[in-house]
C-alpha cells in the first residue's frame, strides 16, 4: 500500500460521505474520477478497486433525499441525447451479438447516465464553476504532465493517456487534450490574479506540446482547424497570428525527423497502410448501415462484414472516425441523432454568446458558449479521425452549454420579477439584443 493510494482512497471516501448530504459533491467526484482517473495511477489496492461505482453509489443515494433538483431536460440537446441514448440500447439489443457489445454498452450507459444527474443536480454559478475546473483542471494536469515529458525527451518518444480509459492511446489522449484548450482559456480569463493567468498560459503551452509530442496526425490538423477558428474568435487576430507564429518557429524544430516522416504521410494516405484500413473500416461501417437498420450494435468491427463489405482488405480494423463509428455502430438513424446533438449545443453555445454578453455578472457565461464552440469544432474535426464517439468530454461540454443557459436564463427571470415589484428597468434579457435592456 503506497502513500498515494491512501490519499486517493481518502479523498474519495470523504467526498462520498459528503455527497450522502450534498449530492452534487458526488457529481463532482465522479467528474474527477472518470476525467482524470487517478486511480489508475496508483499501485496498490485502490487501482482495481470499484471507485466510479462506489462514487455513483453515494450520488444516487444523495439524489434520493435532496429537494435540490430539477428535472434533466433543460434543452433540445439534452431531448436528443436522451433519444439517442434509448436508440443505442435499441441498436444494442437488435445486434446479432448482444453478449459482445455489453461491455462498451454498460459503459457509455454509465457516462449518459451521469450526465443527466449532473444537469439535475448543478444549478447555480458556482456548482457550474466548481464543475469547470474539476473537469478542464483533471485533464489540464494530465496535459501539462504531457508537454514537459516531450520537452524532456525532445519528442523522441510518444506521450500516453491514462490506462485503461478511452483515451489510453495517443491519438486520443493528443484530441482530448485540444478539446481541453480553449476551456483552459476560458478559466484563464475568469481569473484575476496575473500570476494565474500566467500560470494558465504555461498550461496551454504544455498542452499543446503534449498534443504535438503524441504524434498523432489526427490531432495535427484538428489543431489547425481550432486555432483558425480561435484567431478569427479573438479581438486582437494580429497578436494571436504573431503568437501562434514563435510557438511554431520556437517547437516545430525541436521535433525529431521521424515525427515529420510521420505528419507527412497525410498527403501520402495512398500508399499508408493505416489510411488505407481506415477507408476501408469507412466503407464497411456505410455498407453495414446501407442492409442494417439499426447498425450493427456497439461494434462492427466483425470478421464476417469484413469479408462481406471490405474494398481493399478484410483485415477488421476500428472504424478510427466518430462519424463512421456511429453510422456502422447505430445506422443512419444513429449518426443524424448524434449529428443532431453537436450541432444542437453548438447553436446553444452561440446563444449564450449572443445575450450572456450584455452585462459583467453573466459575461463568464458568454465566454463559456464562445469557447465551447472552438472546443467543438476541435472534436468536429480531430474526431474524424478517431474512435470516441462516446467519450465523456464533449457530452460534459454539452452539460456546461445546457446548465449555463438555465443559469442565464433564471437571472433574467430574478431581475423581470424585481422589475415588477420595484417598477424600475431589468438590466439583462436573454430575449433582447446584446446589450440592450428591456423596458
Amino acid at each position: 500500500m503506497s502513500l498515494r493510494d491512501i490519499i486517493i482512497a481518502l479523498i474519495v471516501l470523504v467526498a462520498g460521505l459528503h455527497a450522502l448530504r450534498r449530492p452534487w459533491i458526488g457529481v463532482m467526484l465522479w467528474t474527477w474520477v472518470s476525467t482524470m482517473n487517478p486511480h489508475r495511477y496508483a499501485w496498490g489496492f485502490i487501482a482495481t478497486a470499484p471507485v466510479a461505482a462506489f462514487t455513483v453509489g453515494v450520488t444516487l443515494l444523495g439524489l434520493v433525499f435532496t429537494k435540490e433538483r430539477r428535472s434533466p431536460f433543460l434543452g433540445l440537446p439534452v431531448v436528443l441525447l436522451a433519444i439517442f441514448v434509448l436508440w443505442i440500447t435499441v441498436s444494442w439489443l437488435m445486434s446479432h451479438n448482444v453478449s459482445d457489445g455489453y461491455w462498451l454498452w454498460n459503459r457509455s450507459m454509465k457516462i449518459f447516465f451521469m450526465a443527466f444527474i449532473t444537469l439535475m443536480l448543478l444549478q447555480t454559478k458556482e456548482h457550474i464553476m466548481t464543475f469547470a475546473w474539476i473537469m478542464i483542471g483533471s485533464l489540464a494536469i494530465l496535459g501539462a504532465k504531457g508537454g514537459a515529458f516531450t520537452l524532456a525527451t525532445l519528442g523522441n518518444y510518444r506521450v500516453w493517456g491514462p490506462p485503461d480509459t478511452f483515451i489510453e492511446g495517443n491519438n486520443e489522449f493528443a484530441l482530448a487534450l485540444i478539446i481541453i484548450i480553449p476551456l483552459i482559456h476560458f478559466l484563464q480569463l475568469q481569473v484575476s490574479r496575473q500570476a494565474w493567468r500566467h500560470i494558465l498560459s504555461i498550461v496551454m503551452l504544455l498542452c499543446v506540446i503534449a498534443a504535438f509530442g503524441s504524434h498523432s496526425r489526427g490531432a495535427l490538423v484538428a489543431i489547425i482547424a481550432m486555432s483558425g477558428v480561435f484567431w478569427w474568435r479573438s479581438p486582437n487576430k494580429g497578436v494571436l497570428a504573431i503568437l501562434f507564429f514563435i510557438i511554431a518557429v520556437a517547437m516545430l524544430p525541436m521535433l525529431p525527423e521521424h515525427w515529420w516522416t510521420r505528419m507527412q504521410t497525410i498527403s501520402e494516405y495512398q500508399v499508408d497502410a493505416s489510411a488505407i484500413g481506415r477507408l476501408n473500416a469507412w466503407h464497411v461501417a456505410w455498407e453495414v448501415a446501407k442492409h442494417e437498420l439499426f447498425g450493427a450494435g456497439m461494434s462492427y468491427q466483425y470478421p464476417e462484414y469484413f469479408f462481406l463489405y471490405g474494398q481493399y482488405e478484410t483485415i477488421v480494423r476500428a472504424a478510427h472516425s466518430i462519424y463512421f463509428e456511429i453510422l456502422g455502430n447505430h445506422g443512419f438513424i444513429g449518426l443524424f441523432l448524434f449529428l443532431l446533438i453537436w450541432i444542437t449545443t453548438f447553436r446553444e453555445a452561440g446563444w449564450l454568446m449572443r445575450n450572456a454578453r450584455g452585462t459583467p455578472h453573466t459575461l463568464w457565461a458568454a465566454q463559456l458558449g464562445a469557447m465551447a464552440q472552438v472546443s467543438l469544432v476541435g472534436y468536429a474535426v480531430g474526431g474524424a479521425f478517431l474512435s470516441l464517439a462516446y467519450f465523456d468530454l464533449p457530452y460534459n461540454i454539452l452539460i456546461m452549454v445546457m446548465l449555463a443557459k438555465a443559469w442565464v436564463i433564471s437571472q433574467d427571470l430574478k431581475n423581470q420579477a424585481v422589475a415588477v415589484e420595484t417598477g424600475g428597468v431589468t438590466p439583462f434579457s436573454p430575449h433582447k439584443k446584446t446589450g440592450s435592456t428591456s423596458k
